[in-house]
């Protein structure tokens, strides 16, 4: 049995949805626990802003006339769809940043859309069950000030459940933020909810996909 993790917060010590993927990846480790972790962490180990650019130019040319920056970036291409590929179950943690989708998992997902297998008319990926754990510093949900103003979840839950075909589950906590900016403070009973019901939800999914997993092996 095997988990692949991946982490897109910049920052690591006090980062909300890496909270929660823990809470997720300790069900799944207690459950199978022998299984493997791969873990790919974007803010550690960010991909480089022209790779891209460099795997999808590079597809036009024979492997020969290649450049040695096209090269690389194809071959971590195929290392990211690898990676995917391999894992019986996937997880995400990206959180909003500035109302949009983490450049950093942006990145990531663009160069890894290059390979073949994963692109839209790839199967590799279809039906792999996994598990998207996103937060947001406010709150976006209907009837709110600024209700429409995430543009990431809209998108991740796009690319990831419709394009890549994933058996995707979601934990969302909003007001992350609360008790960081003064002027959030009136929501804390809220927030507080609403961060008992995101980590309810994480430990929930981290035993279904475990299960499910488990049924197959």
């Amino acid at each position: 049995m095997s988990l692949f993790r991946l982490d897109a917060s910049i920052l690591p010590a006090s980062s909300a949805s890496r909270s929660l993927a823990d809470l997720f990846e300790a069900e799944w480790t207690a459950s199978h626990p022998d299984s493997t972790v791969t873990r790919r962490d974007l803010a550690a180990d960010p991909v480089p802003a022209t790779a891209w650019a460099d795997a999808v130019t590079g597809g036009f040319v024979e492997e020969g006339p290649r450049t040695d920056a096209q090269r690389a970036a194809r071959a971590l291409a195929t290392t990211f769809a690898d990676e995917l590929i391999a894992a019986d179950a996937l997880l995400f943690a990206v959180p909003l940043y500035n109302y949009g989708v983490s450049q950093h998992f942006k990145t990531w997902f663009d160069l890894a859309y290059t390979d073949p297998r994963i692109d839209p008319q790839g199967t590799a990926l279809r039906g792999k069950p996994a598990t998207l754990v996103t937060v947001l510093g406010g709150n976006y949900a209907p009837g709110t000030p600024k209700e429409g103003w995430d543009h990431s979840t809209g998108w991740l839950r796009r690319v990831l459940e419709d394009v890549w075909g994933l058996d995707l589950r979601v934990v969302e906590r909003p007001f992350t933020l609360v008790g960081v900016n003064p002027a959030l403070d009136a929501f804390a009973d809220t927030a507080r909810e609403l961060k008992e019901n995101a980590e309810q939800s994480a430990r929930i999914y981290g035993r279904e996909l475990a299960a499910l997993r488990g049924e197959v092996a």
